[in-house]
C-alpha cells in the first residue's frame, strides 16, 4: 500500500466534507456570519487529517463499509478543531499561528474565537448523532457512541489534560504526571477515534479493547514526537512557533527523558500499537500500522 497516495485520497475526502459544513454554515443565520466564518476558518485551515482518518481505518478494520460513517469520522475533526482554538486562546496558550495562518483569535477576536470553538464541540455532536441514526445504529450503540467521545473530550480526557497542563506549567512535575496530561489531552482523542470506527462498525469487546490500546500508543507517540519537533523543527515547517513548549516552561517529554530516551519510548509505543493490530487481525490491509509508523516518522 502506498501509504502517501492512501493519505492524500482520504484527506481530500475529509476536506471535501468539511468544505460542505463550512459552506452550509454560513448559508445558515446571516446574523452570525463572523461566527460561522470563525468556524470555518479555522477548520477549512489545513491538517493532516489522522483522527477521522484513523476511524475510517478502524471501521474498515472491522468490517465497516458503509460510506455514510464519514460523517462521524469527520466530527472528529470538528473536535479537533475546536481544541486547537480553545488551546490557542490568551488564556490558554496564547498562540499566534496555527497551520502556518493567524490564530482564530488573532484574526476574528477573543470572544469570537472563544464561542467558535464552543460552537464546533456542539456541531460535532450533532453530526455524530445525525450518522447514529442514518447508520440505523441501535438506540445502545447510539448511546455509547456518544457518550464515548464525550468522555474523551470532557473532564476525563482532552480537558482533563489541558487542567493539569496548565496548572504545571513553570513546575517542576514528575514523569507520572506527564503521562497523565498527555495520555488525557493528546492521547484521548486518537484513541476514541480507533474506538469510534470500532463501535461503528459492530466491534465486539475483544476488539474494541485492542482498538483502544492501539490509540493509546499511537497517542503516546504522537506527543513524544510533538515534544521533539519543539525542540528540533522549525516554525515554518511545523505551522506554529517553534520553542513555544520551553517558552512557557511546560513538562515535556524530551525535558524530563531526554532526546535519545524520547524516540525510543517513541518507537516502542508503535512497536506495541503495530503488535496488538496483529494479534487481533484488525489491520488487513495495513493502513493502521502504517499510520502508526507515519506518526512517529512525521516532520510536522
Amino acid at each position: 500500500m502506498d501509504l502517501k497516495t492512501h493519505l492524500a485520497e482520504q484527506k481530500d475526502i475529509v476536506d471535501s466534507r468539511i468544505t460542505e459544513l463550512a459552506q452550509g454554515w454560513l448559508k445558515s443565520d446571516s446574523r452570525n456570519g463572523a461566527l460561522r466564518a470563525a468556524m470555518g476558518y479555522s477548520l477549512t485551515a489545513g491538517g493532516k487529517r489522522i483522527r477521522p482518518i484513523l476511524a475510517m481505518a478502524a471501521y474498515r478494520g472491522c468490517g465497516g463499509g458503509d460510506s455514510r460513517a464519514w460523517r462521524a469520522a469527520v466530527a472528529l475533526e470538528l473536535i479537533h478543531t475546536y481544541t486547537l482554538i480553545h488551546d490557542d486562546l490568551p488564556s490558554m496558550d496564547d498562540d499566534d499561528f496555527r497551520r502556518g495562518k493567524p490564530t482564530c483569535h488573532r484574526k476574528y477576536g477573543v470572544r469570537t474565537a472563544t464561542l467558535a470553538g464552543s460552537s464546533m464541540l456542539l456541531a460535532a455532536f450533532e453530526e455524530l448523532a445525525c450518522c447514529c441514526s442514518e447508520l440505523a445504529l441501535s438506540d445502545q450503540v447510539s448511546d455509547r457512541v456518544l457518550a464515548s467521545v464525550a468522555s474523551a473530550v470532557g473532564g476525563g480526557g482532552v480537558i482533563g489534560g489541558q487542567v493539569v497542563d496548565l496548572e504545571s506549567e513553570r513546575r517542576e512535575i514528575g514523569r507520572d504526571t506527564l503521562h497523565y496530561i498527555h495520555s488525557h489531552k493528546t492521547a484521548a482523542l486518537l484513541r476514541v477515534s480507533c474506538t469510534l470506527g470500532g463501535m461503528l462498525a459492530a466491534a465486539d469487546e475483544r476488539q474494541l479493547a485492542a482498538l483502544a490500546s492501539y490509540g493509546e500508543d499511537i497517542g503516546l507517540a504522537f506527543q513524544i514526537v510533538d515534544d521533539l519537533l519543539d525542540v528540533e523543527g522549525d516554525s515554518a515547517q511545523l505551522g506554529k512557533t517553534a520553542g513555544a513548549d520551553q517558552a512557557r516552561g511546560k513538562a515535556t517529554f524530551p525535558t524530563l527523558y531526554g532526546l535519545a530516551e524520547s524516540r525510543k519510548l517513541a518507537a516502542e509505543a508503535v512497536k506495541r500499537a503495530c503488535t496488538v493490530l496483529g494479534r487481533h487481525k484488525l489491520d488487513p490491509d495495513g493502513v493502521l500500522a502504517a499510520l502508526a509508523r507515519f506518526i512517529l516518522e512525521r516532520s510536522s
